[in-house]
Order: structure tokens, then sequence, then C-alpha cells
């Protein structure tokens, strides 16, 4: 008895679900193919939106939601129709919607408090700069685990050193064991490796070596003392590591971090990028002076430039200085004498820059000055000597000001990644997100050497059982499963480890799992994201749709074309027109010649061709049929004849004679002659054929009730 009440409550409650949830988007109006039958109901929720997108300023009008159920119920027979004779199955129309649904997923598939957390974030880094140096040690984001480890110890080894921590003999002979194993085949770049699967190459082992055992000395104790030694960054050499100033976006997310969560005068925790590891030292943080646009004139001395160089380079500037002080044009100057020839030639003008982009002597002279058209004393910078004049300054843009481009710029960089790993991690804790890494680590048993050369087969993993390896809101995920996306990610590979390639293709696999679950729950789930997504794949095969039955039909349909022209003839009539030849004459002797051969009944050809005999300049002649008011001359001279006076064109300075040869009655266009306006016609025939067709195919039985509830 009591399990027979417990089956009709259920009952009774899933019953009252359904009723609340038809009650919340109630049928509005179900429209039926009396062709074969089928009914087809619209919800409330889908007319009102298409009602409110196309209807805006008659929101609230009672009178204004009836007159448009006409208009939605034939826009949703067309629909219909295009689905009954299948072109929504067809690729085209399956490639568009899936790159639109694509697009339209974007912003939903992100974690917006991420997102706007990481907008903040950068709009206030984009007021500040921070000046910092860096030391790297290379290592590739896929390198072996033993190579991983290598790096991590020695640039931490690096880090206590510029901080003043001598490294211990156990701690330098821990890293020599970890360098003797160490393969370095996977860093790159690296031309002082050799092929894959050899060791590291002995000088390379030498060089790695030393640098840890002469941190011993306590020598290099200072981070510039340092960086040119042991950095892996290339340029070190001659910048000791110094970066500069830099801003949001200048460096990759992760530094970027580092750097700004560092304070002045402190060395960062070790950080990876997609370069390696780094250790960043922080020297100032500074409000971003804005962007300034400057014009500058240089006396240009070599690297390595003798003190005479020098010094002619500094009367040079200081003659010119002299001069754009005593009023000389700035620009005229530049053009004439400044060696900087990419900008000379534009009166000196560079391109807008802020801080950090150039030396600091050249930065600071310019953002020193106070106000546009102020000039420098001259400047020295490596690069020679320079006078610069301000342009322009803009100051940092407000939040709204900068939003959009941040927005746009977020979704380039690294950081973008944030807002997906949020949702990734949200989805897996709504969806009750439970995994089995040892069914996942039974995948080891069946991938080989195969698999780097770009040749395995995801059927060998079937001896496995086929088990659960995560499970997602109930959905499982099998070895079967993550086996055949692992054949779909196969590429050649150098000899590696199989299952650090195995774990990471793993993580992709759940990661693209877990937001193809969320993106096949979105019609439920976002409102907004279900009108759009259905609005734009119901456009889609409307304009299919209609160009199939009505557009290109018109233009393709010679034989109907035809038919409709012949039956309509009588809509496509010349009025009446003019056979009109014009003799264009070098003067009014050749003129008066043109008459006389008119009057011996000549043709035009024998009048032109006797003319110009003695030049092809004296005349020429032109034969056009116009109809009234495309020729003023001819309209007052509208009949057959000679025109009696000769008319001057002041235009080609020549000397007309006009003869309308023949007045044509109104007659019919031919169909080439028609043809723009009879194709349009045909149009509009077409469709409203078609419209007729479909109103009679397709009715609607509206729900008054539910109607009248739209707002």
């Amino acid at each position: 008895m009591k399990m027979k009440k417990t089956v009709v409550i259920a009952l009774a409650v899933s019953t009252f679900v359904s009723l609340a949830t038809a009650q919340q988007d109630p049928v509005i109006m179900t429209i039926t193919n009396a062709e074969t039958g089928k009914a087809h109901e619209v919800k409330k929720s889908e007319f009102e939106a298409v009602y409110r997108k196309n209807n805006a300023k008659e929101v609230g009008n009672s009178k204004a939601v009836k007159d448009y159920v006409d208009l939605f119920v034939l826009f949703k027979s067309k629909v219909l129709e295009a689905e009954q004779v299948g072109l929504d199955t067809l690729s085209s129309f399956r490639n568009e919607l899936t790159g639109y649904r694509r697009q339209l997923t974007a912003p939903y598939l992100t974690d917006k408090n991420t997102n706007d957390n990481l907008l903040n974030e950068a709009y206030e880094r984009t007021k500040n700069q921070v000046h910092a140096a860096h030391i790297l040690v290379k290592v590739d984001e896929n390198a072996l685990p033993k190579d991983t480890l290598e790096a991590w110890t020695r640039i931490n080894l690096y880090r206590g050193a510029v901080q003043g921590k001598v490294p211990t003999a156990t701690e330098i002979a821990n890293y020599e064991k970890l360098l003797k194993s160490a393969s370095g085949v996977i860093v790159v770049p690296a031309p002082e490796f050799l092929a894959a699967g050899s060791k590291i190459d002995s000088s390379v082992y030498k060089n790695r070596l030393s640098a840890v055992k002469n941190l011993q000395s306590g020598a290099a104790d200072k981070f510039k003392d340092l960086a040119p030694k042991i950095s892996e960054d290339p340029s070190a050499i001659d910048n000791k590591g110094d970066l500069n100033y830099f801003s949001a976006f200048d460096m990759v997310y992760p530094f970027e971090n580092a750097a700004f969560n560092t304070k002045a005068g402190e060395v960062s925790k070790i950080v990876r990028t997609r370069f390696g590891y780094h250790i960043v030292k922080v020297y100032n943080i500074r409000a971003v002076r804005g962007e300034i646009t400057v014009a500058h004139i240089m006396a240009k001395f070599p690297k390595g430039a003798s003190e005479d160089d020098k010094a002619k380079a500094k009367t040079k500037i200081d003659e010119l200085y002299q001069k754009a002080k005593g009023g000389q044009n700035f620009e005229d100057l530049a053009r004439q004498f400044s060696d900087d020839k990419q900008t000379a030639e534009r009166g000196g003008l560079m391109p807008p820059f802020k801080g950090g982009r150039l030396p600091q002597a050249f930065e600071d002279a310019a953002f020193n000055l106070q106000k546009d058209g102020d000039i420098t004393a001259p400047v020295i910078t490596q690069y020679g000597w320079h006078i610069i004049k301000r342009i322009d300054l803009k100051p940092v843009p407000s939040f709204e000001q900068a939003k959009n481009e941040l927005k746009n710029r977020i979704s380039r960089d690294s950081r973008n990644q944030m807002g997906r790993e949020a949702l990734i991690a949200r989805i897996k804790k709504e969806n009750n997100f439970k995994e089995n890494l040892k069914n996942r680590d039974e995948l080891s048993k069946v991938l080989d050497s195969t698999y780097l050369k770009s040749s395995w087969s995801a059927a060998r993993a079937s001896k496995l059982g086929n088990k659960e390896i995560f499970n997602l809101g109930g959905k499982s995920y099998k070895q079967n499963d993550f086996a055949q996306y692992l054949e779909t990610q196969m590429t050649y590979r150098p000899t590696t480890d199989i299952n650090e390639v195995m774990k990471t293709t793993y993580k992709n696999w759940v990661d693209e799992s877990v937001i193809a679950f969320e993106d096949a729950q979105l019609e439920k789930k976002q409102p907004d994201f279900a009108n759009l997504y259905r609005e734009y794949r119901d456009g889609i095969l409307l304009f299919d749709l209609t160009d199939q039955k009505v557009w290109s039909r018109a233009v393709k349909d010679t034989a109907g074309l035809r038919e409709f022209y012949e039956k309509n003839k009588k809509n496509y009539m010349w009025d009446e027109r003019a056979e009109v030849t014009t003799y264009k004459c070098l003067n009014d002797k050749i003129a008066k010649e043109v008459r006389k051969q008119l009057k011996a009944n000549k043709d035009e050809k024998q009048i032109v061709d006797a003319l110009n005999k003695s030049s092809q300049l004296n005349v020429s002649a032109e034969s056009i049929t116009y109809l009234k008011g495309e020729n003023a001359n001819v309209d007052a001279n509208w009949k057959q004849g000679v025109v009696a006076k000769d008319i001057k064109d002041d235009k080609d300075n020549k000397v007309l004679v006009i003869v309308v040869n023949k007045i044509l009655p109104s007659s019919p266009k031919t169909l080439a002659e028609s043809r723009g306006n009879a194709t349009a016609d045909f149009q509009t025939y077409l469709d409203t054929e078609w419209l007729a067709y479909l109103k009679k195919k397709y009715t609607a039985k509206v729900n008054d009730d539910v109607l009248n509830s739209v707002k």
C-alpha cells in the first residue's frame, strides 16, 4: 500500500511540475500543415521575443500584438516549409549555422565574474608601469619531467644568489645529479642540443654546472651582474636583463602578474611562462604618463663613437636648437637637417608612444614638456643628440573609454583562458564531476611509440573493457571515448614520455568535454541565447527558401520570365522617341558643307568620308534614339527633318547639325530592353503566388488568452 501511495505522489509531483512549466511558457499558437496534418506548437516566449525585437516602440500595445500575428504566422510558415523540403539538412546550412553558434556561444562559455575581474585588473594596470629586469632559464611547455626539474632547480639557485644566499655544496651536488640525467632535447629553440633521445651536449652541461658553481664565489650577488652571465634571454648580454618600463599586455600574462605583484626593490617568486622559468627584479612602479606624440631632430653619432664625433654632433644640434628657438619652422629644419631619415621626411614626426618604449632620457625630456609646441633643450641618448617638440599628449582614458579595447585585448591574450578555466571548475562542481584516474592510466598499456609516429589506432583500447574514466551530470565518459579522442590528437612528435603526453591530452579532453556539456545545455539555461540562436537559424532557412522560390528562380527561370513578359508586355512600353543623327563640325564652314550634302540626300557615311578627306577632325557623326527630356536640343525640334539652325556646342567648341530621322510612336520594349524591371516584377509575382500557397497550406490556431498576456 505504501508503495502504491509513493507512486501516486511521485506522479502527482511530476504532473504538477509539468503543469507549472507549461504555465510559465504556454503555447500561444499551433500552426498546422494542411497537406501532412503535422502540427507545430509555438511557445509564448518565442513569439514574444520576435515581436519585441521587431516592434520595440509598440511594446505594451495590445492592438499591435494582434496585428503582428499574421506576419509571425507567415514567417513561421516559411520556416516550416524550409524544414519540410530539407533545407535544414544541407551541409551548407549546417556549416553556416555551426560557425554562427561558435561565435554566439563565446560569451556564455566563460565565467563572467572572472572576466569582469580581469577587465578591472587590466584597466588598473594600464594606469601604471613597472620597471623590471629578469633572468630566464629556458624550458619548453612540453618538456620531460627531468628537464623541467633541472630547469626549476637551476632558477631556484639563481633566485637565492641574487638575494645573497650562496648555494651549499650539497645543493650543487644534487643539482649536478639532475643535470647528468637531463636530456635537454625538449628545450626549444635549442641549437645546442643533439638529436632526439640524446643526452645533453657536453659544452652545455659544463656551462650550466659552471654557472651554478660560480654562485659560490659571492661575486655575482647583484641582479644586473648575474643576468648577463646566466640568463638565457639573448638580450641580457646588452641590457643586463633590464626590460625598462612596461604595463599591462606588454608581457605574457604570468610574467605580467609576477611583475605587478612584486614590490619595488624585491625579487619575484619563480614564474613559468611558455618560454621557461623566470625570476623578476622590480626596480620601480610609476603612474603612466599618457601617450605622447612628438617630432624630433637628431644629430646622430655611431655606436662606439669617439668623443670628437659626439662633440661634432653636439655642435650641430646646438645650432639647430638656436634656429628652432629663434622661430625657424621646426618641421622644415627636421626635413633639411635631421639624421633620422625615417622621420625627417615627415618633419620629424614620430608615432605616438607611451613610457618604456624609447630611451629613458628621450622619454623623460618629452613627457616633461608642459604644452603642445614646447621644445626641449638638446638631449643625448645612445643614438645621438636630439631636440624634441611636443605635438600632442593624451592622458590615460577613463574606464568606459578603454573598456571595449581592453575586452578585445583580453580576448586575444592568454588571460582569456582564466574565464574558461573558472567556468570549467564551476560546471564540474554543479554537475558532480567524478573521475577514476586508475581507469585513465590503463590507456598507457596500449599506447606505444606508434602514437608518437602518428600511426596508433584507437581500436587497440577495446581490450581494456571500456571502463568509465569520468562522469559529468550523469553522463559517462569511457576508455573508448578517450582512445578515440587520443587518435584525433595524433601528430608526429620526437621521442618523449608517452605517459606525459597522454596525461596532457586527457586534461584537454576533459576540458573540451565539460565545455561541450555546457554548450548542449545553453538553450535550456539561457533564454536569450535560445532566442538568438533560433532567430539566426530560422533566418538562414528563410533566406535560402526565398532565394530558391523567388530571387534565384526569377533569374534562372528564363522560360517563366519570357512567359510572364509576354503576358505583361503592355507594362514595359517605350514612350514616343526620336531617332537622331548629330554631326559635330569643326566650324561653321564645315557645318555648311554638311547641310549641302544632306540636301543632296547623302547618307551619314558618305558625308563623313567626303568632308574628312582633308582632315579627320572636320566632322564626326553619332546616331542616338532619344526619349523626350533626354536632349534639350532635340526636344525643341520634335519633328522629322533637319533642324533649321546650327547649334554651338561650347563644351566641345563644335558646331552641331542635328537631323531628326524619324519619330517613333509608343511601342513595347523587348525583353532584353526591359529585363531589369520585368525580372523585379516577376519576383513580386512569384512571391505573391508563393505566399498565397503558404497561407493555404499552413493554418494557425491562436490561443487568445495567452496572446492577450503578451506585453
